[in-house]
């Protein structure tokens, strides 16, 4: 069973439908037990960094989301879903996230006739050809909403960049965790495939 980690921010419907799409039952949940008995882990999010941290944390859902990292769990995060997993995010303030994965929350610094947030399609620039991205050609195309973005302590993380106009992050893998900036639910077929190669994993 994959489990969609419910705690209020996220579209989580949207995961949902795209995962039945791609012919998988997938289960919207903020039970921790839920959550441990997952085969799977999903972590989506729309919406502030500071709101999120302090909902997964009065959820008592922080340990169980490490839980499935560690215990090796397929995991995927998805736009503030990947934000939550880093050390600190500078949205806002400055906040602690979950520390999963050492790095930093930053806004975009683009010239003016770039629109924060960033919205809208970019080129995925594979680095690393993560399993999740099979039968996803380099130069395909994703579907972004966001204005902040991740800087991975260590750079070997990274999976796909796309530029705005300067590179950034738009995908981390390791190990069993997978997480993208871009919204697959969002990005038509190569979303499908990426969450269905999620699945199959």
């Amino acid at each position: 069973m994959i489990a969609i980690v419910d705690y209020q921010m996220g579209n989580l419907r949207s995961v949902q439908k795209a995962l039945e799409k791609v012919g998988q039952a997938a289960e919207i949940t903020s039970d921790p037990q839920v959550l441990a008995r997952a085969e799977k882990v999903i972590l989506p999010g729309v919406g502030a960094f500071r709101d999120a941290i302090a909902e997964l944390r009065n959820r008592d859902l922080v340990g169980p989301i490490k839980d499935a990292v560690e215990a090796g769990k397929p995991f995927l995060g998805i736009c503030l879903g990947l934000q939550l997993l880093f050390d600190v995010s500078y949205e806002d303030g400055e906040h602690e996230g979950l520390g999963i994965l050492s790095g930093e929350v930053v806004r975009f610094n683009v010239p003016a006739e770039y629109k924060v947030p960033h919205m809208g399609w970019n080129q995925a620039q594979i680095a690393r050809p993560a399993p999740i991205l099979a039968g996803i050609e380099d130069g395909s195309h994703f579907y972004f909403v966001h204005s902040y973005y991740v800087v991975p302590t260590d750079r070997n993380l990274i999976a796909i960049e796309t530029e705005y106009p300067d590179p950034f992050c738009a995908m981390v893998w390791r190990d069993n965790l997978f997480a993208t900036q871009f919204h697959p639910e969002k990005s038509q077929a190569n979303g499908l495939r990426l969450l269905r190669n999620f699945a199959d994993l």
